[in-house]
């Protein structure tokens, strides 16, 4: 391949697999935009310039003698195995385009030094390519001695081939200390295969509580049905008094929606657990019906999926919520088990209000040791909406409180939402967990549900209520008919009337002053 005169600063990517292996592409402009062509090549083009067939993979660009590279919409980037959106370039970076996609080298240049690789660049790209794919060991040693061997091929320097021998010995002896590292890794995973077996089953849940094009299908034929019940069920909110209305509509705003995924990660290294996919893209699962899961598996992380509720604080900037909610694997003690090797982390946490179009990102600030409660604050700048107040004193027996949240998550949503807005999701196939959410959002179609219940009890470590609510509604704000907080909702009791229990807000106050402190 002939190479352009370098600039006083210039760079290319020297391309490590894929099609265009042994080749460079030059970035000749301040922005060049990376395509991957339908036979898995990488193609550098200038701004505005697209395939007749591709994906537009990423963009780099060029400040003077910096550079950076910014992942396209859509498309998935990791540089140095990490996975970015945007991130600044440094000689020698690792650049993976896609999930399994090329893998190049970023190099920089000026005129005197030109992209002739030495012995030690090639020997060095090969190792780096050994360590940086997150392809399987096999395939990653296959790659390797077919990239070196098509680099041998192509360059015809004496020199070169001199120290041929001596990089395929070097390569003999980084693959067999890569696979002693993967065969230690694996006995690490199979030692604690009891924990990667309750994200199986927590992901199966989850796949088995997804939304299907099916349930779309029934969701608008019980929609049809309910249309006379509907009706009286308004005549009766109509003759409810004022001041239940007043609280329910005052304190709407300020209940989330609250949406979260999470997975494993090996500590050593960072690398996600992962589904294993056949060749055609379809999940494997094991015997007992369960997906396969692995480190190395070349399928999209293992991403469990959860719901559920929260609400503003008045004047201190916080959600509060369930400990079980900000902290989901809390109710998987398999997931928690052989942490030394593994350890769960979230891939994602957002908020949805009824008055905020789009998802707010969420951290947690500060989690209770003695009750299950947690307060998360949005990451970065976002404003709160206005929040709700505590209740001063502890309510009393007989006294009715009304129960605000999302329970059933996203069907109690999308059965609130309509058949017309729920057909439109079923043509366009726009089912998927993050999906439905977004959409309901947009739509302005995201506002929690209430029931109305009397106190049973009231102590220091709960309140006992009958308000009708379910799996999904965990976090929510208990209110008096003032519209104050009296208790966080946080657990169902099916076998006792259908009870439920919260937990009193002097347990709240008592986390905001630790959170406090610990500042």
């Amino acid at each position: 391949m002939t190479a352009p005169t370098p600039s006083p600063c210039a760079a290319v990517l020297e391309h490590l697999t894929g099609r265009n292996r042994g080749h460079y592409s030059w970035i000749t402009s301040d922005a060049m935009d990376i395509w991957l062509d339908g036979d898995g090549g990488l193609r550098v083009l200038l701004p505005g310039a697209q395939l007749p067939e591709g994906q537009h993979m990423a963009r780099v660009l060029r400040d003077g003698e910096r550079f950076s590279v910014d992942a396209a919409e859509g498309a998935e980037l990791w540089v140095n195995r990490q996975q970015v959106t945007q991130a600044p370039l440094a000689q020698g970076d690792m650049i993976e385009f896609g999930e399994t996609g090329p893998l190049s080298r970023f190099r920089v240049y000026d005129d005197q030094t030109r992209p002739k690789p030495t012995i030690g660049e090639i020997l060095g790209d090969t190792v780096s390519y050994l360590r940086s794919s997150r392809r399987s060991l096999p395939r990653r040693a296959v790659g390797a001695c077919a990239g070196l061997a098509g680099r041998v091929t192509s360059d015809g320097a004496l020199l070169f081939r001199a120290g041929v021998l001596a990089a395929l010995v070097a390569l003999a002896i980084a693959v067999a200390l890569q696979f002693r590292t993967d065969r230690s890794l694996r006995a690490q995973i199979e030692s604690r295969q009891f924990q990667v077996d309750a994200v199986a089953a927590a992901l199966s849940e989850t796949q088995r509580d997804t939304i299907r094009p099916g349930d779309l299908t029934a969701l608008q034929e019980e929609l049809r049905a309910r249309l006379t019940v509907n009706a009286e069920r308004l005549e009766t909110l109509e003759a409810r008094s004022g001041a239940e209305m007043r609280v329910i509509g005052g304190a709407a705003g300020s209940v989330a929606f609250l949406q979260g995924g999470y997975g494993l990660r090996h500590r050593e290294s960072e690398q996600m657990l992962r589904q294993v996919v056949d060749g055609d893209g379809v999940p494997m699962r094991l015997p007992n019906g369960r997906p396969m899961l692995s480190v190395e598996g070349n399928g999209p992380v293992a991403e469990v999926q959860f719901n559920g509720t929260g609400f503003v604080l008045r004047d201190e900037g916080v959600i509060v919520t369930n400990r079980h909610v900000a902290l989901p694997w809390d109710d998987e003690p398999g997931v928690r088990m052989g942490g030394a090797a593994m350890e769960p982390v979230m891939i994602r946490f957002v908020a949805y209000f009824p008055e905020r179009v789009g998802p707010m990102e969420l951290s947690v600030r500060a989690l209770s040791d003695t009750a299950d409660l947690a307060l998360l604050v949005p990451v970065g700048e976002e404003v709160l909406p206005e929040g709700l107040s505590l209740a001063e004193q502890v309510p009393l027996p007989g006294q009715e409180v009304l129960v605000m949240g999302y329970p059933t998550g996203l069907m109690s949503l999308l059965a609130q939402s309509g058949e017309a807005f729920v057909e439109a999701l079923r043509e366009k196939g726009e089912t998927g967990f993050w999906q439905v959410a977004a959409r309901l959002s947009e739509a302005g179609r995201m506002s929690p549900l209430s029931s109305r219940g009397i106190v049973g009890q009231a102590t220091g470590a709960a309140v006992v209520y009958d308000a009708e609510t379910t799996h999904g509604g965990s976090g929510g704000p208990v209110l008096n008919l003032r519209g104050e907080v009296v208790a966080v909702n946080a657990a169902i009791i099916p076998e006792f009337g259908g009870s439920n229990l919260g937990v009193p807000v002097a347990q709240v106050r008592a986390l905001l002053g630790a959170a406090v402190e610990s500042q």
